[in-house]
C-alpha cells in the first residue's frame, strides 16, 4: 500500500499560519498601547489649551447652541437627563459590580480584579484632575439643571468611557462571531457618546470637558485592558 505523505506545500502552510497568528497576537496589544498613548496625549494637549483659556470662545458657542436646541425642542432636556443618568456614579458602580461578580463566577479572577482596579483608579484620577485644573462649571444661566463640583474633565464622560468600553471589550471577547463582537463594542461606544453629549446639551459641562473626559476614560480603559490581556493569559 502506498502511503500518502504531505507535500512540501502542506508542510509550509503550518509554519506560515503560525507566524501569522504570532504577528497578530503581537500587533494587537501594540495597537492598543499606541491608541491609548495617543488619547492620553490628546487629553494632555486639550488640558493645556483649557488651562490657557484658548477654548473659551468655542465652549461658549457650544453652550449657546445647546441652550438654543433646548428652547427649540422642549422635550430634549428631559431625554438628556435620562441619558445622563447612565453615566451616574450609582449606575456605573452597579454595572461594574455586576461584571466583576460574573467574572469571579466564571473563575476569571485576574480580569475581575483589574476591572475593579481600573474603575476605582479612574475615579480617583478624575478627582485629581478636577482639582489640578480647578475649572468652574458653566454659568447656571446656560444650564438646564444645577450641578456641583468642578468641570474639567467631565466625570460622567470619563467614567462612562472607562466603564462601558472596558465592559464592552470584556463581554465581546467572550463571543466568537465577529458580528456579535462588533455589535457589543459599538453599543458600548454609543452609550459612551450619548452620556457625554447629554452633559453638553444640558449645559452642565463645557464641550471640552466632555472631550477631555472621553480621551482620558478611553485611554485608561485601553491601558488596563492591555494589562488584563497580558496577565490573564498566564493566571486565569
Amino acid at each position: 500500500m502506498t502511503s500518502i505523505s504531505p507535500s512540501h506545500g502542506d508542510r509550509a502552510v503550518a509554519p506560515s499560519a503560525s507566524r501569522s497568528a504570532g504577528y497578530k497576537a503581537l500587533l494587537r496589544p501594540l495597537l492598543f498601547v499606541f491608541v491609548a498613548a495617543a488619547l492620553a496625549l490628546a487629553f494632555a494637549l486639550l488640558g493645556s489649551e483649557v488651562g490657557e483659556g484658548e477654548t473659551r470662545t468655542f465652549d461658549l458657542q457650544m453652550l449657546q447652541l445647546a441652550q438654543a436646541l433646548r428652547a427649540a425642542y422642549p422635550g430634549l432636556a428631559e431625554v438628556m437627563r435620562d441619558l445622563s443618568g447612565l453615566g451616574s456614579t450609582v449606575v456605573l458602580t452597579l454595572f461594574t459590580l455586576a461584571t466583576v461578580g460574573y467574572l469571579l463566577l466564571v473563575s476569571k479572577k485576574t480580569t475581575a480584579l483589574l476591572v475593579a482596579a481600573s474603575a476605582l483608579s479612574g475615579t480617583v484620577l478624575v478627582s485629581v484632575f478636577k482639582a489640578l485644573f480647578g475649572r468652574l462649571r458653566p454659568d447656571a444661566a446656560y444650564a438646564a439643571l444645577t450641578a456641583s463640583g468642578l468641570s474639567f474633565p467631565s466625570g460622567h464622560a470619563s467614567m462612562s468611557a472607562l466603564v462601558f468600553l472596558t465592559l464592552g471589550t470584556v463581554i465581546a471577547s467572550s463571543r466568537s462571531r465577529l458580528s456579535e463582537r462588533a455589535y457589543i463594542l459599538l453599543t458600548a461606544i454609543l452609550m459612551t457618546l450619548l452620556v457625554g453629549l447629554s452633559r453638553i446639551l444640558l449645559g452642565v459641562h463645557y464641550a471640552t470637558d466632555v472631550f477631555g473626559g472621553w480621551a482620558f476614560g478611553s485611554a485608561w480603559a485601553m491601558a488596563w485592558l492591555v494589562l488584563a490581556r497580558h496577565l490573564g493569559r498566564s493566571q486565569d
